[in-house]
């Protein structure tokens, strides 16, 4: 690109931030260096999540036991009372969510019950994808474990084409050729970005006697979803992401309304109707919507923060965000073609928006370096193998302006080769 082109790209990034109506937003936030691209593993803290968060410290200070009663929120229901803050996000009822536990946590207890709730004079099998976070298959090849069944049998693997992307039509047909009782998908690949299609994948799973489950982790928050009139029978997701609830924040679970006589699986005090939770009795008493699906005490000290950072998705409208964030992506993508695709950079992201979530995929094969380097030009993204640096630029708190800057300053690193003076992976954090 010449420096015509390259002044041009950035009058018009200035031009989209002076429009842009969540560019305020960015205020709310306290962002850890200049271009923070890594809102898809960890979102900055805003002085929402900061100050729910006081709040509860300063309840647990003046209030101590009291606080489950008397508290403002009262902690006794703070995972049904956030829970219902939440379902808007994902298309749901209120009784439908409840803020509880950990993502893989999650998936454990609604996996365990939903192989348990089938009629099946043979055992189902599991239906998943072999480009999905390996958390998802730990658990659910623990599940089947647990129910004597064999993961090498009973764990399906739909198989990737090009190594980015699940072919919805893979999908559908690994449905149809095997005995499947559960859907388990991500609704985006953690690696290349791709969407998947929610509806056909539910659908095509309830046409054949399957559940359809999904991970939302790296959609909510940026994605719009409607997970009720799509009749999704259950989904899990974390909170630490584009929520921005911060690291090890209490993670959240839907469960369809159809399904809320469903017994749970791993079963707990904290799942116990709230009505006979201290009678004591021996016998669980489960709760009469998805808050069964809790089992300890809510932590509200990791729940709190959510309870803020909500606030801010909510003052931006989840609409709003997904039009911002798909035009941000685009953008990126554009600059990308542009720049660097001379310097041996693809976009492993699905370029149609209806396909693609909140991130880039930017694929090279000093990705590893590459992402080193940017961490000290005040750049941070993430790498993941095997050549990918993955870009999001989040958007209540990333303007286009950001964007251009960021590509430009990878344009820089591969012309002059500086990721060559950087290690090669050794393994660790990344």
């Amino acid at each position: 690109m010449d420096d015509s082109d390259a002044t041009s790209a950035l009058e018009r990034a200035k031009e989209r931030d002076a429009d842009d109506e969540l560019a305020e937003f960015r205020e709310r936030f306290d962002v850890p260096d200049e271009y923070y691209m890594d809102g898809n593993s960890l979102g900055p803290i805003s002085t929402d999540a900061a100050d729910s968060l006081e709040n509860a410290v300063s309840e647990w200070r003046e209030l101590g036991i009291r606080g489950w009663t008397e508290s403002d929120p009262e902690w006794f229901h703070y995972g049904e009372r956030i829970g219902a803050k939440l379902a808007p996000l994902v298309g749901a009822r209120e009784s439908e969510v409840v803020v509880a536990d950990s993502t893989t946590v999650n998936i454990h207890k609604l996996v365990g019950s939903f192989l348990d709730a089938r009629d099946d004079d043979q055992p189902p099998g599991v239906l998943a994808n072999d480009l999905d976070f390996p958390t998802d298959h730990y658990a659910m090849a623990a599940q089947l474990r647990q129910r004597g069944l064999d993961p090498d049998e009973h764990l399906l693997r739909v198989e990737s084409a090009d190594g980015r992307t699940i072919d919805a039509d893979a999908v559908v047909d690994a449905i149809e050729e095997n005995d499947v009782g559960i859907v388990f998908m991500p609704s985006v690949l953690y690696r290349s970005g791709q969407l998947l299609d929610v509806e056909r994948i539910t659908e095509a799973a309830h046409e054949h006697g399957a559940y359809a489950g999904f991970d939302l982790a790296h959609s909510v928050g940026v994605v719009p979803h409607d997970l009720h009139d799509v009749g999704v029978d259950f989904a899990v997701w974390c909170s630490y992401k584009y929520l921005n609830a911060g690291p090890g924040a209490i993670a959240g679970l839907y469960v369809h309304e159809r399904h809320h006589d469903v017994e749970p699986a791993l079963a707990g005090w904290w799942g116990n109707d709230k009505e006979t939770m201290f009678d004591m009795a021996l016998d669980f008493d489960p709760a009469p919507d998805a808050g069964r699906h809790q089992v300890g005490t809510v932590p509200v000290l990791s729940a709190a923060p959510l309870d803020g950072a909500l606030d801010v998705v909510r003052d931006a409208g989840i609409d709003a965000i997904r039009e911002k964030s798909v035009a941000l992506t685009e953008f990126m993508i554009a600059l990308v073609d542009d720049r660097l695709a001379e310097h041996g950079v693809d976009v492993g992201t699905p370029r149609d928006p209806e396909r693609r979530g909140g991130h880039v995929a930017l694929e090279h094969e000093e990705a590893y370096r590459l992402s080193e380097a940017l961490r000290d030009h005040g750049v941070v993204t993430d790498f993941r193998q095997p050549n990918v640096v993955r870009v999001a630029p989040a958007p209540l708190y990333v303007g286009f302006e950001d964007v251009h800057d960021v590509v430009h300053i990878i344009e820089d690193i591969l012309e002059t080769r500086e990721y060559e003076t950087y290690d090669r992976q050794s393994g660790g954090v990344t």
